[in-house]
């Protein structure tokens, strides 16, 4: 006869992990009972001197409401959110209400399980696995996950980008753009879907998705029907647009965008440099191209340009012709002012210098920067947070004078030289 002898320390870890999830949900749901308690005493205490005629107090709590399960990261739990009775009304005689910031009405799901669901769907989770999927992760009980739930999402979805595809772009001016062409693997037609993304950069900094849309591969063709509906919606040419070699956008913007200077991109330039070069000799080489990409000014960046060409040219000239192939497109960004746009407060600690080369040696070792201060995408200054991103405009200027500005200093054939 045989017996199925299961090991001891198996079935003690499986005890065990199960133990530490039901103490995770039990502690998420403990901690937000008393979130919603401090919350509606916190409403109370504060309506307290309100009383009606008779000195009765006119809000003050009122049990707890009906039990219901809420989905949360640590699994679903349930929950019985406290009431408040308030009797007082408005202007229009209406009864005023409490309403829970931490969870309102009918909330069945964290806004963080919210957010994974059209992740899980844009990689291919049909709507009819999303239960059996997460059913191990947030529970048997967890709600809002049924096939006709994510149909309706879906929806919604839907609509958030049709809205987006129409907003008005007529206003604001964008100094930099990217854009690339992104390829998915499943196919829907005979070709490969390629999604084709732009994000621009207004004049203080911030960055913003302008397009994310459909096309034939990476065709002129596709990124012209992307720039003209662009144009129609009221968006003004950027300063300059960054992109890889091999789009179709360079025929495109010739035609859409003629005054636009063209920035190659320094990151499909290194790949391409380096796959022509020995993998013993691609960390010193990535040194020197860091040289270039990283350099103060037109001079320096030439000057790193010319060591590469002597070092590797007599062994490896593939590279040194991968590299120079397209040269001035890949330096445009160098004309162009190191404090050309003005950074906001808020970024301060979410950039990274990027032009001195000093710090993308220690960007390069995987140390964090958040000490240095912050540059603005192609943009940094030399000495610190004191010196970056500062205007060379009085405040405030108009936009379109900040334009004509940024077209002064784009005279082909002459670098740009601060005051």
């Amino acid at each position: 006869m045989l017996k199925v002898v299961e090991k001891r320390d198996a079935r003690e870890a499986d005890e065990e992990c199960l133990l530490l999830d039901a103490i995770a949900r039990t502690g998420a749901q403990r901690m937000l009972m008393a979130a919603l308690r401090a919350e509606a005493d916190a409403y109370v205490e504060r309506h307290r001197g309100e009383r009606d005629e008779q000195g009765h107090a006119l809000v003050l709590r009122n049990g707890r409401a009906a039990s219901r399960k809420v989905t949360l990261g640590a699994g679903t739990v349930e929950v019985r959110a406290p009431r408040v009775d308030d009797r007082r009304r408005d202007e229009h005689g209406k009864r005023r209400r409490f309403t829970s910031r931490i969870l309102p009405p009918y909330m069945r799901r964290s806004p963080k399980v919210a957010e994974v669901l059209p992740i899980l769907y844009l990689r291919g989770l049909s709507t009819g696995d999303f239960r059996p999927a997460l059913n191990a992760l947030l529970g048997e009980d967890a709600s809002g996950l049924s096939p006709t739930n994510i149909a309706r999402l879906t929806g919604s979805w839907e609509k958030e980008y049709a809205d987006f595809r129409r907003r008005d772009l007529s206003g604001r001016e964008y100094v930099y753009v990217w854009v690339d062409g992104v390829h998915f693997n499943i196919r829907l037609d005979d070709d490969r879907l390629c999604t084709l993304v732009m994000i621009g950069a207004l004049p203080n900094g911030e960055k913003e998705l302008l397009a994310v849309e459909d096309g034939y591969r990476e065709s002129a063709e596709s990124w012209k029907a992307v720039l003209r509906e662009l144009k129609r919606r009221g968006m003004v040419a950027p300063v300059l647009a960054v992109g890889d070699g091999a789009l179709g956008f360079w025929a495109a913007a010739r035609e859409v965008w003629p005054e636009t200077r063209e920035q190659s991109c320094w990151c499909h330039k290194l790949l391409n440099v380096l796959d022509k070069l020995p993998k013993r000799l691609q960390p010193r080489a990535k040194r020197a191209l860091h040289e270039m990409m990283y350099a103060e000014n037109r001079a320096d960046c030439e000057a790193a340009r010319v060591r590469f060409e002597t070092e590797y040219q007599a062994k490896y000239p593939k590279a040194v012709d991968s590299l120079t192939a397209h040269w001035e497109r890949l330096v445009s960004f160098l004309r162009l002012p190191g404090r050309a746009l003005e950074a906001p407060a808020h970024h301060q600690r979410d950039r990274i210098a990027i032009r001195h080369r000093a710090l993308a040696r220690a960007r390069d070792a995987g140390s964090r920067l958040a000490h240095q201060g912050l540059a603005d995408g192609i943009q940094a200054a030399r000495h610190g947070r004191e010196a970056l991103a500062v205007s060379r405009w009085p405040s405030p200027l108009a936009a379109g004078s900040r334009r004509r500005q940024l077209r002064r200093w784009n005279a082909p054939g002459s670098d740009y030289k601060s005051d």
